[in-house]
This record gives structure tokens, sequence and C-alpha cells, in this order.
């Protein structure tokens, strides 16, 4: 017995060893290795040249360029607090629907099947066009989550640039949690990076393609025009402007300020200080980029890391007029309520977010009044109205939400590798501008580095060591085990699970 107890001891450490470790360090396999772009048997009907000036931008609103940007003005709808969505036409002859337009996310999707939420969905034994790859594909969002298997074909956009293109499309046919109840949208445009893409990165996202068929900018920019509104109101429905391949001067005041992108999978950008009022947060730059930072319009709040938005709830709740708040309305538990007309803004201040300039040494300010974080939900009985706070916390890293972006013009400059802001002309209630921008300032007082690329390396690194320092303390146990000349036994003369590892085992 002696030999068997040992080898299994033997095994049991390596297995264990070997169990913990793959987790942090195994290798994915890519189902498929070749590049996965649009298939050459499929050639778009048309194609435009956009003219451009001398940095290779398209002129919005040039009346002699092939393509006029006014035309893509209002062509978006908002969805009651759930995003922004386009209209779009798939497959030969065209269906059309709503697709919600998505920064935070590479995989264009759409419902290939009926769901009790949805009014209608693709259907691909209709189109002519449509061909199966065969592959399979899932996509996990924060919230909610689909399958589907991938496929290509037409697709055009009334509302955006001339032309019909072929796109990787995801057929969905089946979600848990990603089709609400209400939603006037069938699918959803990713428009990240192809490091985001599902199954991996060899399936071309839709702008990618869209910019290589239709030889456009590599630029998109988009407002939304939700400030303000409450999500109940069905009068008056947010909308807003995706325009592909340029900048609209007409949708934005002022000058736009672009922060570089850090990383090219989400649209990554560098957080350097957040201030609440006149308060600066004094946390240290890189809290803030905790495990990143990025803008997304498919997420509807400002999401902050942990100590960052507790740091937030704090400074506000010592700036603002209320002092005794639920603390069920900081979590979003609870709405809070006033008397119809009697509007909460002007108890709360202002909240800015500081990002680091083109000019690295240099830094703007980014400004949302408290008419963008404490959002009208809905009225009770005509007397009451009610609201949300627009800010949650995160485990995730910090999004430039809905929230904040409802106050800007968002210019993603793919080409030259940034993402731009400025005021939105829609950012206005009652006269008031909702949001602002300032600077330069100096980023002299914050770290070089603020993005979390400087943490996360050394924290695997922690994580490493303190797995290999287990395995080792494991390995000098069983060692010991074999060289010590007396073992706790049972009648029996074996081992019991009280005496072993197993009931201590990671699981």
């Amino acid at each position: 017995m002696a030999p068997t107890t040992t080898a299994s001891l033997w095994a049991f450490a390596f297995s264990l060893c070997l169990g913990v470790s793959e987790c942090y360090f195994s290798i994915p396999l890519k189902i498929y290795t070749g590049s996965y772009n649009v298939s050459s048997e499929l050639d778009p009907s048309q194609r435009v040249v956009l003219k451009s000036d001398v940095n290779g931008l398209s002129l919005a609103s040039d009346p002699t360029g092939t393509v006029n940007f006014l035309d893509m003005v209002n062509n978006l709808q908002g969805d009651s607090g759930r995003g922004y969505y386009i209209e779009m036409s798939i497959g030969t002859p065209g269906q059309k629907l709503n697709i919600l337009v998505d920064t935070g996310s590479s995989n264009f999707a759409v419902a290939a099947g009926p769901h009790p939420f949805i009014t209608h969905y693709f259907n691909r034994a209709l189109s002519s066009t449509y061909q199966s790859t065969g592959r399979n594909v899932a996509v996990r969002y924060t919230q909610g989550n689909w399958e589907g298997e991938l496929g290509l074909d037409y697709a055009s956009i009334p509302n955006g640039p001339n032309g019909t293109f072929i796109i990787n499309i995801a057929a969905i046919l089946s979600s848990d949690g990603f089709f609400l109840p209400g939603i006037k949208w069938q699918g959803i445009l990713g428009l990240a990076y192809p490091m985001l893409a599902r199954p991996d990165s060899s399936v071309e996202p839709f702008f990618n393609s869209l910019v290589q068929q239709l030889k456009i900018p590599d630029i998109f920019s988009l407002q939304m025009c939700g400030a303000g509104l409450s999500a109940s109101d069905t009068t008056d429905p947010a909308g807003g402007s995706l325009i592909m391949g340029g900048v609209e001067p007409t949708l934005y005041r002022g000058s736009l300020w672009y922060t570089p992108i850090i990383e090219e999978w989400y649209y990554q950008v560098e957080v350097l200080k957040l201030e609440v009022g006149d308060q600066n947060l004094n946390l240290d730059c890189r809290e803030y980029n905790m495990d990143k930072a990025i803008v997304d319009s498919g997420t509807t709040l400002l999401r902050l890391p942990v100590n960052v938005f507790n740091a937030v709830v704090e400074a506000i709740t010592r700036s603002s007029l209320i002092q005794d708040f639920s603390s069920g309305f900081w979590d979003g538990t609870k709405l809070a309520c006033w008397m119809k007309g009697e509007t909460p803004w002007r108890f709360f201040p202002k909240l800015s977010i500081y990002l680091r300039a083109t000019n690295t040494s240099q830094s703007f300010r980014i400004t949302i009044l408290p008419q963008l974080y404490i959002q009208p939900i809905t009225d009770v009985d005509g007397t009451l109205d009610c609201f949300r706070f627009g800010v949650s916390s995160s485990a995730n890293g910090l999004v430039i939400g809905a929230t904040v972006m409802e106050g800007f013009y968002v210019v993603f400059d793919r080409a030259q590798h940034r993402v731009g802001f400025a005021v939105s002309s829609c950012a206005v209630s009652g006269g008031v501008a909702l949001s602002e921008i300032a600077g330069p300032f100096s980023a002299a007082d914050v770290a070089a580095n603020c993005s979390s690329g400087s943490l996360r390396e050394p924290l695997l690194w922690v994580i490493s060591y303190t797995l290999m320092a287990v395995c080792a303390l494991v390995l000098i146990i069983l060692l010991l085990l074999l060289v010590l000349p007396c073992r706790r036994r049972n009648s029996s003369g074996e081992i019991t699970d009280e005496s072993s590892l197993v009931r201590h085992r990671i699981k």
C-alpha cells in the first residue's frame, strides 16, 4: 500500500498545480485559422468614394461630395434608456430590422427566429444570398447573452452610406436576458475592433467591412439625443445620429477635443482624474483605469470601479443639499421622487472626467450637469416625478456610457487612433447646456501612464508567483510526509480524509 499511496499523493500534487495554473496560463486555440473576412464569391453592387480633406477625413457637409452626411442626421432612435438603434436592410430581398448601436462589442448579430419580446426577425430562408459558414458563435455581455451561427449576406443602411456591402452576420438562435420586454430593436451592431469579435478575431467586424468595400474613411461619429428625457416619454422619444465615414459639424458646438486610444479592442482611453463639483477625488489615477476605461454606447450608465464609485457617492453626499439620502438610490435599487415640477437637479453637483489629450503632457475635462446623471424615469399618479442615479459601480472597469455620451458628440477616429469629444448641439434642456468641455490643463500632476496595463501585468505576475508558491508548499509537505518515519493513521492503517488534502483542495 505504501507505493500506491505515494504515487497517489504525487499524482494529486501534480494535478493540483496543473489544474490551478491552467486557469491562468492556458493558450486558447482558434477553431478557424484562416482570415474570415468577406466572401470572394459575393461582390458589392455599388461602391462610393468620399472626398477628403488634407487629413484624410471626409468633409461631412460638402455638397459636392458623393455622400452628404446631412442625409445621416437623425438616423437613430432611442429606446427608453436601453440604447440607440438604426434601421438596416439585410439579405436579398432586403429585410428591414432595427439594430442596436454598440461601441463596446464587435459582432453584428440579428435575431434569426421568433422571440416573445421582438416583433420580427431575419428569416435566412427568405434571403437568396445568405450563406452559412458552418461556424457557431456565442457572445456574453454585461447583461444577457446569445448563441447562433455565423453567415454572410448583403446589407445596406437606408440613412447611411450609399451602397450595398457584404458582412459577417451572426444569426441569433437562442438567447438569455438579451432581448428585453418592450424593446424596439432586433439585433446589435458591434462597432469595436476585431480583437473583441467572437469566436475569434478572424471574423471581420461590420465597420471594417464597410470601410474596405465602400472606401469610406475609417472614422464614425455618434450623437445621442436623450438628455433629460424620461424613459416613459413616448410622445417625444430620444433620437440621434450615426455618421459613418466622417464628422458632421452641425451636430456639435465649439471644438473637438481628442484623447488617444490606448488599446484597440474596446475604445480604451486614459482617465486622469474625476471631480465632483470642484472637489478632486484625489485618487491614484490608476484607480480610474482599473482594469480599463472605455467609451461604450451600449452601456446605459456611467460605470465606475468600486473604489471610485464609493468616492463619488461620498463626495456627492458631502456637497449635496440632501445629506440623508437612501442608500438604495445610490445602488440603483430605489428611485427618488419629488413633487411634479420640483426639479431635483439644483441639489446635485456637476461631474467632471479628465482625459489625457493627444499631447500627452496635457489633459482636457468633460463635464456633465446633474440633468444627465439624475435621470427622469417615470411619474406616479401625475403628482410625483421619479428619478434614478445614472452612475453605478463596476467590477470590470470604468465605462463612459450613455449617461455621459448624451452630453457630447463623440468621434471614433480609428484612422488617427483617437476618440474625440465636443459639446453636443442637442444636449440642451430649457435653454441650458447640459455638458461642458474645458482645457487644455497640465497633466504634470498625474502619472505618465495611468492606464490599467501598468497594473494588469504586475497583478498577473503576483497571482502567478502566488500559485507557484502554493504548489511549492504542497510539494514540500508531501516530501516531508514521505521522509517522516511516523504517520498518523486510523485503525485500518490508511490515511483518512480528515488528515489528507482532499477536503482542503482548491475547487
